[in-house]
């Protein structure tokens, strides 16, 4: 799914003008000229924090699922003067009744307060951590499905419906991987057990040849 598509639906209802930025363009654009930033691809890019360092009371959410915001202002080497937060902005996850957001620093939790009311968003501020919450259940789901049609014990037509049925979820667990992209989540389960090295998020083989072949289920 278009996550820019996603972010304009979740920002309908409320006056504002989107403008989308190329990756490629942020050395020449005055991103000093908006009131807010949303760089949804973060996780695949975290040098670009760079960009963003010196805006000075600016509000900047960064997709920071795969990659831990402490983390990378860390491996920035800069002192950070926006208002950082994560967000999990992954596709599918975007345009949804509760945001999921962290903190970069815990003295921001007002202005966090205070933007979520201006954008009339309901949110969760989660710790900092990768994978944050809700792609750490879906994903580990994903995972243990993959596990359960690689040993031979469910089809994946009927894994996918039984989720369904089972557990009221709108996809069954391959159905959501294809939407959120095989990508996203091999990257995040690999990034969370590299991370804690629980067994849990261990990534089952038959997810990893998807990724690698660049196949959806």
């Amino acid at each position: 799914m278009n996550r820019i598509k996603e972010l304009q639906e979740k920002l309908e209802g409320i006056s504002c003008e989107l403008t989308c930025i190329d990756d490629s363009d942020l050395i020449s654009a005055n991103v000093h000229q908006f009131d807010v930033i949303f760089d949804l691809k973060f996780d695949e890019k975290i040098e670009q924090l760079h960009y963003y360092a010196g805006l000075k009371n600016i509000p900047v959410f960064v997709c920071a699922v795969k990659q831990q915001l402490a983390k990378a202002i860390f491996d920035c080497h800069a002192k950070i003067e926006c208002t950082l937060f994560g967000i999990n902005a992954l596709p599918t996850f975007i345009n949804r009744s509760l945001a999921e957001i962290s903190l970069a620093k815990e003295l921001d939790r007002p202005k966090l307060d205070l933007l979520m009311k201006q954008l009339a968003w309901d949110y969760k501020v989660v710790e900092d951590r990768v994978g944050m919450v809700t792609p750490r259940i879906i994903f580990m789901i994903i995972n243990e499905a993959c596990y359960t049609l690689q040993e031979g014990t469910a089809s994946q037509a009927d894994i996918d419906t039984s989720m369904k049925l089972g557990t009221n979820y709108p996809y069954g667990p391959f159905e959501w991987a294809n939407k959120i992209g095989v990508k996203h989540v091999y990257e995040t389960l690999e990034a969370i057990y590299q991370d804690t090295h629980d067994e849990r998020y261990k990534v089952c083989p038959l997810l990893k040849t998807k990724y690698l072949k660049g196949e959806e289920f």
